[in-house]
């Protein structure tokens, strides 16, 4: 076992930026993930954490050498040591958006086996990086504060100064006790209203573990969606948003697109690519309140039906009221995996899986009914590359893609991939 350097300061050179906000770096044979550093940088890296395996962790604490890329941290708590959130901070915004790029292209190549150039888009609303976000969670500590996460720890910073929310999201939050061990859903809607619901803490077992006797991606996507007790402390707590002209309202703590220009923009490549045949069904799976539903059924036209399955009950429930004029739209609350399996054969299917990806299970479903056309979204360069390794093992085409940079001074990119036979 190698020595374990953790409280060693290293200067280091460093160079590729990896997934997951930090560059690679080499010392002594071994490697080292450097968070809060530009690819080409001479750092002091801090140790922050080693197990004794082939690599450490790290934060650069002194920049020796800087990147003509750097500008001064636009986050004030997510330095060394502080929330986990604005990885990218201190980089210009081109920077960030090709070191995204650069991460994709290697996770595409690496699980998936393709080479190919990504670029990473601007969205609308997006200006100078800052008041971008319509929508983020706090976490409450022992003491009733509110705040974000430190980076891979339980700990909470309770400075409220994320430059990523929309100006006036987060105010007096810090002046108020909260229940410990709740959450803070904060939504400015598509109105311009504010609303702010405390979210009840998950139900733990006896053992302490959430969700006992679950196990994956899919058991604490479940845990997540059980009905906590919530509490509207700003607002309404019913979010109205708007998309192509329509609008939604729903739960200001249901999930929604937190860059304000991401809906709109994914809804236009979903209608550009999908293209459903008039007559046909099309799958809107993982299809929380309808949007991209919305967005398939003039082509598909009243002689044929789009089919949102979505998890949560009361998203679905949302959606209906959302597009109850359209008669050829059908919501089906449950588990994609399940559902799937009773729906009539598609002949396009457009997929929003959450971080984790669809997985083995789901594409297989997807794939075995033989689609014509398939978008799929994913918000993890990992899991949407190995979602497109999956669909080319099933005989699909990956035919086109588009990035876009939908969480900016993050290492967080959005990916959309368009899949044909």
């Amino acid at each position: 076992m190698s020595e374990n350097w953790v409280g060693q300061n290293i200067e280091v050179t460093l160079g590729a930026p990896g997934h997951g906000g930090f560059c690679v770096a080499r010392h002594e044979g071994r490697v080292m993930f450097v968070r809060h550093g530009l690819p080409g940088e001479i750092v002091r890296a801090a140790v922050t954490e080693d197990r004794g395996g082939s690599f450490c962790r790290a934060d650069a604490v002194e920049i020796i050498v800087a990147s003509p890329d750097r500008i001064a941290p636009l986050c004030p708590i997510s330095g060394p040591g502080g929330s986990g959130c604005c990885d990218y901070s201190h980089a210009t915004l081109a920077a960030g958006r090709a070191m995204k790029a650069s991460v994709v292209s290697e996770q595409l190549r690496r699980i998936a086996g393709i080479e190919r150039d990504v670029e990473v888009e601007e969205l609308p609303f997006t200006g100078d990086g800052t008041g971008w976000r319509s929508r983020v969670r706090l976490t409450v500590d022992l003491a009733g504060r509110a705040g974000f996460h430190r980076y891979r720890s339980s700990t909470i910073v309770t400075e409220l100064e994320c430059p990523q929310v929309m100006s006036g999201a987060l105010d007096g939050l810090n002046e108020e006790k909260w229940r410990p061990g709740a959450e803070l859903a904060v939504a400015v809607d598509g109105t311009g209203e504010r609303h702010v619901v405390e979210i009840a803490p998950a139900a733990v077992s006896k053992t302490g573990r959430r969700s006992p006797g679950r196990r994956g991606a899919s058991a604490r996507r479940s845990a997540s969606a059980q009905q906590r007790a919530q509490r509207t402390v700003v607002g309404s707590g019913r979010a109205h948003e708007f998309v192509a002209g329509r609008e939604w309202e729903l739960d200001a703590s249901g999930f929604w697109q937190a860059h304000r220009g991401a809906a709109q923009m994914y809804s236009d490549v979903v209608a550009e690519w999908a293209l459903p045949n008039p007559g046909s069904v099309a799958w809107d799976l993982y299809g929380g309140v309808g949007v991209f539903a919305a967005s398939l059924a003039p082509s598909v036209g009243t002689d044929g039906q789009v089919v949102s399955v979505e998890f949560s009950r009361r998203a679905a429930a949302d959606g209906a009221a959302a597009l109850q004029d359209v008669k050829h739209v059908a919501f089906e609350p449950g588990r994609v995996e399940r559902v799937v399996e009773l729906l009539d054969a598609p002949d396009v299917v457009v997929l929003d899986p959450p971080r984790a990806g669809a997985g083995k299970e789901v594409v297989s479903s997807v794939a075995s009914r033989s689609p014509r056309r398939i978008v799929h979204i994913g918000c993890d360069p990992a899991s949407f590359a190995r979602d497109v390794g999956l669909y080319r093992e099933a005989g699909y085409t990956f035919e086109a893609m588009r990035a876009f940079d939908a969480f900016p001074l993050t290492h967080h990119v959005e990916c959309i991939g368009l899949f044909t036979r």
